[in-house]
């Protein structure tokens, strides 16, 4: 089922999701909304709160990457098939030095901007199976799985702009908020009357 995407301005997006127990009610049902509604948003990763659930989950599948024919053939082939389930994960460390990267997010459409992140990370977290895992990834495949982690601490990628940036933005996110905004997926957004 298609899952209407949190916008730009709910409190969930600014929450610090919680961990979750494998007894989590309807998990898997969850994870599978979650799949068709990041695909049918043509997105490369969504967190729980996107979906209005404050708990720490997210998932990441970076295969439309793997098609950008300005990477190199090692990272295209690490980006093809690359799907994964992030549940309770805690990011141990980042390292290198910072690059710019143009990003964008389902919940915050129609803006793109330069963002600095490390590029290697080290995470531990469990997949659907509950079963824990510490791994390091780095490139363009630790930059989504950053910003999908900043999703369940509460951060979004305009977090991450200078000032002036922000500045500039203002009024779009307000925009983006009151849902004047034509979205190809089915959106939620905070500040639209009841019953439109």
């Amino acid at each position: 089922m298609i899952l209407p995407i949190t916008a730009y301005g709910d409190p969930v997006l600014r929450k610090k999701a919680t961990n979750i127990t494998k007894d989590y009610p309807n998990l898997e049902t969850l994870l599978n909304n979650m799949w068709e509604t990041m695909y049918n948003a043509s997105g490369v990763g969504l967190a729980a709160p996107q979906v209005g659930l404050p708990i720490r989950i997210f998932l990441v599948d970076t295969t439309p990457f793997s098609k950008d024919e300005d990477l190199t053939e090692d990272e295209q082939s690490q980006l093809d098939g690359f799907k994964k389930v992030f549940i309770n994960a805690e990011i141990l460390e980042e390292t290198g030095e910072e690059w710019a990267f143009n990003e964008g997010c389902l919940s915050i459409p129609d803006i793109r901007e330069d963002v600095q992140r490390k590029p290697k990370v080290t995470i531990k977290y469990m997949d659907e199976n509950f079963k824990e895992h510490t791994e390091t990834f780095d490139g363009l495949l630790a930059r989504v799985i950053q910003h999908e982690y900043d999703h369940i601490e509460g951060i979004l990628f305009t977090d991450k702009l200078s000032s002036l940036k922000k500045r500039l933005l203002k009024g779009r996110l307000e925009k983006i908020s009151k849902g004047k905004i034509n979205v190809e997926y089915k959106m939620k957004f905070p500040q639209m009357k009841k019953g439109r």
